[in-house]
């Protein structure tokens, strides 16, 4: 009887392990307001990091916020440091090489802000002997390399958006390029309502820019895919994505 009960508690120990592994959801460790940011007693919060925790209650998945420096995020994922990307990845066709994606879970149009009073549009013939702001590793870089570039008097590269920003409101570039949302939340500040202005849209480019955003997994993790998957359309379907939605933004984001 002691060797049944034994094995039996040992039996509920290795699945109480296995209900509870962790899944490590990689979010950039640079700020990017107001998806994921440190507050001020250092806790991530933001409008990804609630729809992270949302899709992992509905997935049934023990995750673990981790973040990871943007530029080596992928190779982390690949690598078997974290899980999955939640991290406002775009999914393009140049990154489907490396990692496979969920499906979206938003998609928001691509502005040039710039300084106010100067005159400029989002095209190249618009841009031209500007000095414009982009990150580093994203899809706005590859963006203005591609269009931009050619005609720019600089393309100036910076670690994190919020640089860029620093930057053009200081007078040291001319505009900056990144998701509308983004930029808005730099608009709202002092500093942007001061200095600057939406120029436009830029024309779409979804071999660049991307279809929308998706959770990044290793090639071959479709089971882990799969729940992501059901768990995105689930908080979608159960009205928990606009709830949140609606305390960030005046609309939704989840884009066609």
């Amino acid at each position: 009887m002691k060797k049944i009960a034994l094995a039996a508690v040992l039996a509920m120990s290795f699945a109480t392990g296995a209900l509870a592994q962790q899944v490590k959801i990689g979010i950039a460790a640079e700020a990017y307001p107001p998806f994921a940011s440190p507050d001020a007693s250092g806790n991530w919060v933001g409008w990804e990091v609630e729809i992270i925790n949302a899709v992992c209650k509905a997935g049934a998945m023990d995750c673990v916020i981790t973040p990871v420096a943007w530029d080596g995020i992928i190779p982390s994922l690949t690598s078997g440091q974290i899980d999955v990307i939640m991290a406002s990845m775009s999914i393009t066709d140049e990154r489907t090489k490396t990692i496979d994606f969920s499906d979206k879970y938003y998609n928001t149009p691509t502005v040039i802000v710039g300084a106010k009073g100067v005159e400029m549009a989002p095209t190249a013939e618009g841009l031209a002997g500007k000095i414009i702001g982009v990150q580093a590793s994203t899809v706005h870089e590859a963006y203005v390399n591609n269009y931009f570039a050619p005609t720019a008097a600089e393309v100036k590269v910076y670690q994190t958006q919020d640089e860029a920003n620093q930057d053009l409101a200081a007078g040291r570039i001319d505009a900056t390029q990144a998701d509308s949302i983004a930029l808005d939340a730099f608009l709202a500040t002092d500093a942007g309502k001061a200095c600057c202005e939406v120029n436009g849209t830029v024309a779409d480019d979804p071999a660049i820019l991307g279809l929308g955003v998706g959770a990044g997994v290793r090639k071959g993790d479709d089971a882990l895919k799969a729940q992501l998957n059901t768990a995105i359309a689930a908080i979608i379907a159960d009205g928990t994505y606009d709830a949140i939605t609606k305390t960030y933004f005046a609309s939704s984001i989840y884009g066609g």
